[in-house]
């Protein structure tokens, strides 16, 4: 039994698969879907469940700086730390986009703990600039 401990799980966004039932992922896919789901959302947005999530969005509306990179990295370390056992992270990079001054790019590198199989994935965060 290969992955036993990676799981399976629904799939995010919750669709419908080709035969009527919910869409199941599994493996990887499944650890990138939770980390994307700890990610998006708040803390506080789940009633029971009001400390999961991650803690960037309270920087939504926050002046671009490279302070506020170091922040986001912290809230992004911890909540995937405390939400995602199944992955250790090896490190997070945050960057502006060079386009569009409304996105910033969270890229974090991390390991299956279950195969040690080396993973990465890119987090797109949108802000509201300021006037």
């Amino acid at each position: 039994m290969r992955n036993v401990f990676v799981g399976r799980g629904w799939g995010f966004p919750m669709r419908v698969d080709p035969n009527g039932g919910i869409a199941l992922v599994s493996d990887e896919r499944e650890i990138e879907e939770s980390i994307r789901v700890v990610l998006a959302t708040s803390p506080g947005e789940r009633v029971m469940r009001p400390e999961f999530g991650c803690a960037i969005h309270e920087h939504i509306f926050d002046v671009v700086t490279s302070a506020l990179f170091g922040e986001i990295r912290a809230k992004v370390v911890d909540a995937l730390e405390l939400w995602e056992p199944r992955i250790t992270v090896t490190s997070v990079d945050v960057a502006p986009d060079r386009d569009d001054s409304s996105v910033i790019y969270i890229d974090i590198q991390y390991r299956i703990n279950d195969t040690n199989s080396p993973r990465n994935l890119v987090f797109p965060f949108y802000m509201i600039p300021g006037e």
